[in-house]
């Protein structure tokens, strides 16, 4: 009995498996090889490949804190926005070539980060910044600046394949014409 229910387990897990996500990176070359409009890349799911942790000093009088929380690091105040792993996102634009607009609230359209290729990175879609060193790097969110550990420089925006890949092909074979 016991190996019966094993194997009835094995084979659930296998068949929820196959139906969950099969998150791969958005890349570069997908992106050609597809060649989707702004109109297109709305309507795929993003998904984030780790945990984005913002942060940035609130200035003395500023207490409203909308997204995020207020921490104290060192005496100062701290806003923290925290963007986990496997966090939904969906594409809002596109300010140039090859940089797309992924927002992962939806709490106000301006809360979005900026994504593009990294050649070290086989060209996926990795989080974007500034003034990038080896403990941090800046990025822009909701209209202010905040501060990202360096290793979230490797973020990317992962898809689910299965969904993309869903092409309808309207088939039709011709039966062929005699002469009467």
């Amino acid at each position: 009995m016991k190996t019966l229910n094993g194997i009835i387990g094995v084979l659930l897990l296998t068949v929820f498996a196959a139906c969950g996500p099969t998150l791969r990176p958005f890349t570069q070359e997908l992106y050609e090889e597809y060649g989707w409009t702004d109109a297109e890349l709305q309507k795929i799911q993003f998904y984030l490949s780790r945990d984005i942790v913002l942060h940035r000093q609130v200035s003395t009088g500023t207490t409203e804190i909308i997204s995020g929380e207020i921490k104290i690091v060192d005496g100062k105040e701290v806003e923290e926005i925290i963007i986990r792993e496997g966090t939904p996102g969906v594409f809002m634009f596109s300010p140039k070539s090859n940089r797309l607009a992924v927002s992962f609230d939806d709490g106000s359209d301006e809360r979005f980060l900026m994504f593009g290729p990294n050649p070290k990175q086989n060209n996926r879609f990795v989080l974007l910044g500034s003034e990038w060193d080896r403990r941090s790097g800046k990025v822009s969110y909701e209209g202010q600046t905040y501060w990202v550990d360096a290793d979230v420089a490797y973020a990317s925006l992962m898809v689910d394949l299965k969904k993309i890949s869903k092409t309808k092909v309207k088939s039709h074979t011709a039966a062929g014409r005699r002469i009467d």
